[in-house]
């Protein structure tokens, strides 16, 4: 069936057969939010966007897609570039990249489904409506609503995996992608040592079914995510390679209890939906170039060969170490800014 939407897949895409995968999300994605009740198809609405004073020039928009609305700033000129944030973040973690890039790209930076001021669905069979699957599917039909069909993405932490699969369900469409402090979920949950789930312990946390982990966040959000984002910090002032603002964002957004339930949605499809579909696709590999950066500070770095890891899923990867521990665009904004620079324009 030929979708006339205009976030139906582009005529290049079109000439080979539908990812069977990909035509049961847009199905089921449409159903679950139903038509009655939402605006058309990439319809932008107004979007309350308090990190206007981080993000000067920016536009702020809300845009719907087959299954959720997407919360996402844009700004600049140039070739189109996604920013895709990792948790317990948003968009915001891009303030002090985002604008720099857009001297030169065409930038987008969007809440992922169930993050920032972006909507929180059901998580509904199998945790399935936050499969990264159904969250790539978000981005590329909001590209496709900007009137882009092929865009470089770069995503950070749960970004990454959403770019990851973004560029195994629609290769025609991602020209670049660079993942930041991650390593495939396959292979981290399949190289599980007790060093490992020590280091990645809120993994394990937040996969235990509802409402446990939710119940227990719910009770000190401010102490939950300082110890998160700082570990030895729980107790400190925020750093100031953060700031008050950026944090006080990702406390706004975090307090949500559709937050808090949609970010253990995340994780628990990433040990269920998201495993079965990295398992059918071990064998496929991403065709674009990969670029991989880890901090020097982390865990990532330090447990895992990450050139080697991604070197198995994909065909031209290359990268390095950059300074900090995880929160690598704001850690050490410029050493990223310029490695990102170097792989967008080559």
């Amino acid at each position: 069936m030929v979708l006339t939407s205009k976030f139906c897949v582009s005529a290049s895409n079109a000439e080979r057969p539908v990812n069977s995968r990909r035509t049961f999300l847009r199905l089921a994605a449409g159903a679950a939010v139903g038509t009655a009740a939402r605006p058309l198809l990439g319809q932008p609405q107004n979007s309350a966007a308090p990190s206007a004073e981080m993000f000067k020039g920016f536009k702020s928009q809300k845009i719907q897609t087959t299954g959720a609305t997407i919360n996402v700033i844009s700004g600049g000129q140039g070739p189109p570039l996604l920013l895709l944030h990792g948790n317990p973040e948003t968009h915001v973690m891009w303030h002090k990249v985002a604008p720099r890039l857009a001297t030169e790209f065409n930038v987008f930076a969007a809440d992922l489904r169930g993050y920032g001021d972006s909507s929180k669905p059901d998580g509904g069979e199998n945790h399935s409506n936050y499969s990264k699957s159904a969250m790539a599917l978000d981005q590329v039909e909001l590209m496709s609503h900007f009137g882009f069909e092929k865009f470089a993405v770069v995503g950070h932490d749960r970004g990454g995996r959403v770019g990851h699969r973004m560029a195994l369900d629609h290769p025609d469409h991602i020209t670049k992608l660079a993942v930041l402090d991650i390593v495939p979920t396959y292979d981290l949950l399949h190289r599980v040592t007790n060093e490992v789930a020590t280091a990645f312990y809120h993994w394990f946390f937040l996969i235990q079914p509802s409402p446990f982990p939710e119940t227990l966040i719910a009770g000190n959000v401010e102490f939950y995510l300082k110890y998160m984002m700082f570990r030895d910090m729980a107790h400190k002032e925020i750093p100031a390679w953060m700031g008050e603002g950026a944090f006080s964002e990702y406390l706004r957004c975090y307090r949500d209890p559709a937050a808090l339930h949609a970010t253990c949605e995340d994780y628990r499809a990433g040990e269920s939906i998201d495993m079965k579909h990295d398992e059918e696709d071990l064998k496929r590999k991403i065709s674009c170039p990969v670029l991989a950066l880890w901090g020097k500070q982390g865990a990532v770095g330090k447990y895992f060969d990450v050139l080697s890891v991604w070197r198995e899923r994909a065909d031209n990867v290359n990268g390095k170490a950059v300074a900090g521990r995880h929160f690598l665009p704001e850690e050490a904004p410029d050493e990223v800014l310029l490695e990102l620079q170097a792989f967008l324009k080559s």
